[in-house]
């Protein structure tokens, strides 16, 4: 079924343990409808006047929907509009409409990527957008206990949130316990859970208005039934239009006839119900199997030596849908290739000291808990999100990149938009994209990365307190500025050399960075070469008997291993020559 792992890695094993009874088989539907995660993980700004009060959430976008339609005759909203109805910057209101179209199911020729003077979303598509910043993300079990099917989609807070908010990302991550993390199936129910609650309203502030008495006033027609898709899909792809009924006999050469809302809300609650429905039973099957295994907690050396390096542990399913996920390595270096990633997303998770490799064209990207590590991300046409990680290096060459409660970690982007800095960070540092290898130009193609605008030196500072997030910052906690990022000395600058084995020589032919270095950059890249040329030119000309020499390269060899040794990077190379 569509929420079973789709390739687990060939290597996994049954464990010596003592048997466990198999999940009970649940029936499998047709189609399940599923929200889309990509709106609720990429799609969330934590600028307070886009976020409104629960109670009053239906009332004010109603009359936001009046302001705007009357602003914007074809439907368009544009970012002047947008900033005077919301009472917002414009730089804030021009955010909005890039993320919007970051996190959007299609392209839209109109909105772009949100960046262009006169980039213009659709009215529903926005109205949409804005209703979701009302959501609330999962907390960890540990700290909600009540089931995510019928807990409130507005946790409580606790005295707990505020010994979190003292926390560094890392040792918020691991004060929750691994099995109390959400999972990729508990944030899906959650996210259910939300729309189910707020389905009605939404359906009301998308419907038109034609004459009638009561339910039969409220109509929508089968083009606007089709932007739910911002929130919803079917799980084997299946258009939203196509499977509902009341649209299936539809001429496309005819006009829409418009539904009652009324009556496409019961189709909605009832697809809902039952997805919903499948994944709780689902969902306690394999709590109750879990519940039978050991209950020993295992190390991360442990839990790392039950599967290569470059396979996902098994007790974690290496593909979730059309997610990859590279999760739990440890001192280690992993590999991905294009041929290696399912689907359009990647999600690195908890990986400590070790160096990462994703040489892949990529819609989103996700590096979340990670420390004492480096991530390679190839070409992100939508969105890398950095969160919760220590000292870890990232180079990315992306769309846009989004930062949050990190802490003295590098960025080494090549990116089309501002970074997006949010949340608690210290000792941030920004440089120049600094890699490159064989397929690099090839990707970027095919994910429309372009190469000649690099923002990397120019954040966009959003505020500490995430709304969204009860888990890192207590509720109530006045909001400041988040802290930025600066400018990596460009002494210090240096490129990152992916080992030319990785890559296939028959296919593309990037063997330079390419984004074009800034010059203060690029002076210091010269006197370094320069340097070196002058110490080889130096040891070429030295007048050494052959004993010397010998002595001399031994001392080179010595000295260049302690280095190796020190800096960590004699593991990464037994790794790659492994494998």
């Amino acid at each position: 079924m569509a929420d079973e792992a789709l390739d687990q890695p060939p290597d996994a094993t049954p464990s010596p343990t003592p048997a466990t009874p198999p999940v009970p088989a649940t029936p499998s539907p047709t189609v399940l409808l599923r929200p889309r995660r990509e709106a609720f993980e990429h799609g969330l700004l934590p600028i307070p006047k886009l976020i409104f009060p629960e109670g009053t959430l239906a009332q004010t976008l109603a009359q936001l929907k009046e302001k705007l339609a009357a602003s914007a005759p074809d439907g368009r909203v544009r970012a002047a509009a947008l900033a005077e109805a919301l009472q917002i910057p414009q730089e804030q209101a021009a955010l909005a409409l890039a993320t919007l179209a970051a996190v959007l199911p299609a392209e839209d020729p109109a909105l772009g990527d949100g960046a262009v003077d006169g980039s213009a979303a659709d009215i529903r598509d926005m109205l949409l957008f804005l209703y979701i910043q009302s959501y609330k993300r999962l907390v960890p079990r540990s700290a909600h206990k009540d089931s995510p099917v019928v807990a409130d989609v507005w946790p409580s807070t606790s005295a707990f949130d505020g010994y979190l908010s003292a926390l560094s990302p890392i040792q918020l991550v691991r004060s929750n316990s691994r099995r109390f993390m959400p999972s990729q199936a508990d944030e899906e129910i959650h996210q259910l859970s939300y729309l189910q609650k707020h389905m009605a309203n939404i359906l009301t502030l998308l419907a038109d208005s034609v004459e009638g008495d009561g339910d039969d006033s409220l109509v929508l027609t089968m083009e606007t039934f089709e932007h739910l898709g911002f929130l919803v899909q079917f799980s084997e792809g299946t258009s939203l239009s196509q499977a509902a009924t009341f649209f299936a006999c539809s001429d496309p050469d005819m006009p829409d006839v418009p539904v009652p809302a009324a009556q496409v809300l019961d189709w909605m609650s009832q697809k809902i119900a039952f997805s919903l429905e499948y994944s709780a039973e689902r969902s306690a099957a394999k709590e109750s199997n879990q519940q039978t295994m050991s209950d020993l907690d295992v190390t991360m050396a442990e839990a790392n030596t039950s599967h290569p390096r470059n396979s996902t542990p098994s007790a974690n399913p290496a593909y979730y849908r059309n997610v990859t996920f590279v999760e739990g390595f440890s001192k280690t270096s992993v590999v991905k290739h294009a041929s290696d990633v399912k689907g359009n997303s990647i999600k690195v998770l908890n990986c400590h000291d070790s160096v990462i490799y994703i040489l892949a064209p990529l819609k989103y990207a996700t590096v979340y808990g990670c420390s004492d590590a480096t991530v390679v991300l190839g070409a992100v046409g939508k969105v890398v999100k950095v969160e919760h990680c220590e000292r870890v290096h990232i180079i990315a060459a992306a769309k846009r990149i989004c930062i949050a409660n990190c802490r003295e970690c590098i960025f080494y982007i090549g990116v089309n938009h501002q970074p997006l800095v949010l949340g608690d960070n210290h000792k941030l540092q920004v440089a120049p994209f600094n890699t490159c290898y064989p397929q690099l130009h090839e990707h970027m193609i095919q994910v429309a990365v372009d190469p000649s605008v690099n923002k990397w030196d120019q954040p966009f500072v959003l505020g500490v307190v995430d709304p969204h997030d009860s888990l890192s910052h207590p509720a109530g906690v006045s909001d400041v500025k988040a802290e930025s990022a600066t400018c990596l000395d460009p002494d210090l600058f240096t490129n990152f050399l992916i080992p030319s084995w990785f890559g296939d020589e028959r296919q593309g032919t990037t063997n330079r960075n390419p984004f074009p270095l800034p010059e203060i950059y690029g002076t210091s890249q010269s006197k370094k070469r320069s340097a070196l040329e002058d110490i080889q030119k130096m040891i070429r000309e030295l007048q050494l008997d052959e004993n010397r020499k010998r002595e001399l390269a031994t001392a080179l060899h010595v000295q260049f291993k302690d280095w190796l040794y020190a800096s960590g990077n004699i593991r990464q190379l037994y790794c790659l020559q492994g494998d």
